[in-house]
C-alpha cells in the first residue's frame, strides 16, 4: 500500500514509537510518506529515518513549570493554517492514513474519506482503562484531537481490552546487556525548569543523577550530570540506571518497565493523559507518583528495590502485519499474540 503517516512532533515519545512502526511497515513492503506537525523542523531531532517527510505547523500544547497553559495554547492556534494544510495535502494515491495523534492527517482522512488507523497510547483511552476525571474539555480533546477509523492503542497492561503492549526501540532489543550502576538515576522532566529539578536533587548526593530535558550542553556539577538531547546517549544512560524519574508520559515509562527499572513519575498538571498514566501506575503497582517536585517522596523512592523486567514484545511487527492484512475485525487476535510474546506473565 501507499501509506501517509502522521506524527505528532511535540513529544519525543511520538517520534520514537512512530520511527519503529514506519520502519516495520517499509520492511513489509509498503511505501510510506510522513507528515510531522506540532514543532518547528529545526527543533526536531533524529527524524532522518522518516524521509521522505514534510513538516507542517499543525497544533501544539504550551506548558510552563509542569503545568498546562491553556490560555497560551489557545493563542497559538491557527485554524486557518490547519485547514489549508488539510485541503492542500495530496492524498490522491494514498491507500491508508496512519496517525500518531497528528491532527492534519487525521482530518484529511475524514474530509477525503480515506481509511485511517490511530496508532499510539492516546487511542487506548477509547477502551476501559484507568482515566483521570479531568474536565469535559480535556476528555473531549483526548478523544477528538486526532481520531481515526480503526485504533491500535498502546498501554503498559492490556486491561482485558484490545490494546497492544508499548513500542520498544529496536536498539534496546539489539543492545548488549548492560549491568546497571547502583547509584545511577536517569531524570527526564522536560516540562520542569532545570533549576527546579536541580534544587530537588541536590540534597541526595549519594546518587548520581543524569538529567535530560531543557539542557543545551553536556556538563557535570558534582553528582548532577546534565545532558543535552542524544537518543543514543539517553538509551545508554537508561540501561545503566537503577531507576527513572520522569513525567508521566508513555514511552519512557514503558522502556523503563521493559528493562526492569524502578519508576517515579510526575504527571503534567492539567494534562489528562499524564494524570491517567499516573493513576494506572498506582493501580498496577508499577512505580510511585508525585504531583509536585517532592523531596520526601523522592527519598522514599530511592530506597525502593528494583522490579523485574516486563520484556515487552516487538509490538510494531504485530501492528504492521495487522495493517498489511487489512482484516480490521481481527485486531484482538494480533493483540493477544503480542502479549503472549512478552517475557513476563504479569501482563
Amino acid at each position: 500500500m501507499k501509506i501517509l503517516f502522521g506524527v505528532q512532533g511535540t513529544g519525543n515519545g511520538h517520534i520514537s514509537r512512530s520511527r519503529e512502526l514506519v520502519t516495520s511497515l517499509r520492511d513489509f513492503g509498503h511505501e510510506v510518506e510522513v507528515i510531522i506537525s506540532g514543532r518547528k523542523e529545526e527543533e526536531l531531532k533524529e527524524i532522518e529515518v522518516f524521509a521522505p517527510y514534510k513538516v507542517l505547523k499543525g497544533l501544539t500544547l504550551v506548558t510552563y513549570r509542569g503545568k498546562m497553559n491553556y490560555i497560551e495554547t489557545m493563542f497559538q492556534l491557527d485554524l486557518g493554517r490547519l485547514m489549508t494544510d488539510v485541503f492542500m495535502l495530496d492524498v490522491n494515491e494514498i491507500d491508508l492514513i496512519i496517525t500518531d495523534f497528528e491532527p492534519v492527517t487525521s482530518m484529511a482522512a475524514r474530509v477525503k474519506n480515506i481509511p485511517s488507523v490511530g496508532f499510539g497510547h492516546q487511542y487506548a483511552f477509547r477502551y476501559d482503562v484507568p482515566t483521570a476525571k479531568g474536565s469535559i474539555f480535556e476528555r473531549y480533546t483526548l478523544l477528538n484531537f486526532a481520531p481515526a477509523q480503526y485504533n491500535a492503542g498502546l498501554h503498559w497492561h492490556h486491561f482485558n481490552e484490545p490494546i497492544f503492549p508499548p513500542v520498544i526501540p529496536q536498539s534496546l532489543y539489539d543492545a548488549e546487556e548492560v549491568e546497571a550502576k547502583e547509584s545511577k538515576v536517569l531524570v527526564y522532566l522536560p516540562f520542569e525548569e532545570v533549576e527546579d529539578v536541580s534544587k530537588l536533587l541536590i540534597p541526595f548526593d549519594n546518587h548520581e543523577f543524569y538529567i535530560y530535558g531543557k539542557v543545551k550542553d553536556d556538563h557535570d556539577d558534582g553528582h548532577l550530570h546534565y545532558r543535552g538531547y542524544s537518543r543514543e546517549g539517553f538509551l545508554r544512560d537508561l540501561q545503566e540506571s537503577r531507576g527513572v524519574v520522569c513525567n508521566a508520559g508513555f514511552e519512557l515509562p514503558g522502556e523503563a518497565l521493559h528493562l526492569g527499572k524502578k519508576l517515579l513519575v510526575r504527571p503534567l498538571d492539567g494534562q489528562i493523559e499524564q494524570e491517567s498514566n499516573a493513576l494506572a501506575i498506582e493501580e498496577l503497582s508499577l512505580g510511585m507518583t508525585m504531583h509536585s517536585l517532592d523531596g520526601d517522596i523522592l527519598r522514599d523512592w530511592l530506597l525502593k528495590p528494583n522490579r523485574a523486567p516486563m520484556g515487552y514484545s516487538k509490538t510494531v511487527n504485530y501492528i504492521a502485519e495487522w495493517i498489511t492484512k487489512g482484516q480490521w475485525e481481527d485486531l484482538a487476535d494480533y493483540v493477544e499474540a503480542a502479549w503472549a510474546d512478552c517475557r513476563t506473565e504479569s501482563q
